[in-house]
């Protein structure tokens, strides 16, 4: 099916950010997913984050595979960069691209489908490597444009819209992600935009490989009783571990939380996480713990949401490999072609 971009209108007395932008400036094509799908709801969420945070779109980067969430980089952020790639490749693409380029924003799209199956071991190496991305995982449980098909991440003993209940247990994305070694992890409901929004916004500005996994129901497919990626299970079932929001780097903002009643969390350019925590004991900072709490959840069948883990220590890619920060395609020539003798002497030294 083909998109349609939407007209550009602009309110009068529009609110604009820092940069002079309205809402308007990054928004993309109309959506072609089902009506009342999670993924637009998901869409919206990034597309307010990005309005909000003041990205200049042409500083972004969105990089999908296949399958219906891979379809949302087209419906936000026109003036972005992108790549629709190969079913389940994304996170090789994107590695490569910051790779090249480090000094833009870089955000994988993908669903369950896409990175649980044929991708899970494109997205686990993302995650070793800390590649310095946001990961939003669309996750509903089936294959959507194949006709609900179960995923990877289907719950054991799942029904279907027809046919027999799910065999296989599920692939937790959360779990693998803290099993793996990736240094911000989070969880949401695609219809909770109060908590989706701080989290992306949180992601895009961790220095790191960001997982964001949305439980986002499949309205055609797998949106009735039986189904645990359901919008009514999912309200019932799901509970947040943490209440998060994101206060930009103002002194202002800085000084308008009280000591004891929130846990701050500064973030490699100033911004700030303020961490409310329901259980006392609970601190997103401890990988074991929350590992704990994510297997723990599974016994009473709580969807445990909100930031679940965060790690600023760790260097990313990048750093890693002591890349070069100029894009490859500001280099001059006569640094990247150094020269016969040195090739010869670099070539001999790995001999």
């Amino acid at each position: 099916m083909t998109s349609f971009r939407k007209p550009k209108i602009q309110r009068k007395n529009e609110p604009l950010n820092d940069l002079g932008l309205a809402r308007v400036d990054y928004e993309g094509a109309m959506s072609t997913l089902c009506a009342g799908c999670g993924h637009d709801s998901v869409t919206a969420c990034l597309t307010k984050a990005f309005f909000e945070l003041s990205i200049d779109p042409a500083k972004a980067v969105k990089v999908s595979g296949i399958g219906c969430s891979s379809k949302t980089t087209n419906y936000f952020l026109n003036d972005a960069h992108g790549a629709n790639t190969v079913h389940g490749r994304m996170p090789s693409v994107a590695t490569g691209a910051i790779a090249a380029n480090s000094n833009l924003i870089y955000l994988g799209l993908s669903g369950d489908g896409d990175s649980l199956s044929i991708g899970l071991g494109q997205m686990a190496h993302a995650m070793r490597r800390n590649v310095n991305m946001l990961y939003m995982l669309e996750n509903n449980g089936v294959y959507g444009l194949t006709k609900g098909q179960f995923s990877a991440s289907a719950d054991l003993g799942s029904l279907p819209k027809k046919g027999a209940p799910n065999e296989y247990p599920a692939i937790d994305p959360v779990a693998l992600a803290l099993s793996v070694g990736a240094t911000f992890i989070g969880r949401s409901f695609s219809g909770d935009r109060k908590q989706l929004v701080p989290l992306i916004k949180a992601g895009l500005k961790h220095k790191g490989f960001a997982l964001i996994d949305v439980i986002s129901p499949c309205v055609s497919f797998n949106d009735h009783k039986g189904s645990t990626k359901s919008y009514a299970h999912t309200y019932e079932y799901y509970h947040q571990a943490v209440h998060a929001d994101y206060v930009p780097p103002t002194d202002e903002i800085k000084a308008s939380y009280d000591e004891g009643d929130v846990m701050p969390i500064e973030l490699h350019d100033g911004g700030i996480i303020q961490l409310r925590k329901l259980d006392q004991n609970y601190d997103p900072r401890d990988r074991a713990a929350a590992f704990q709490k994510v297997m723990d959840s599974k016994a009473t069948q709580e969807i445990v949401t909100g930031l679940l883990y965060i790690d600023e220590t760790q260097p990313d890619m990048h750093e890693i490999q002591k890349m070069e920060d100029r894009p490859l395609n500001e280099i001059p020539y006569s640094e990247l072609n150094p020269g016969a003798e040195k090739l010869k002497a670099l070539q001999g030294a790995f001999r």
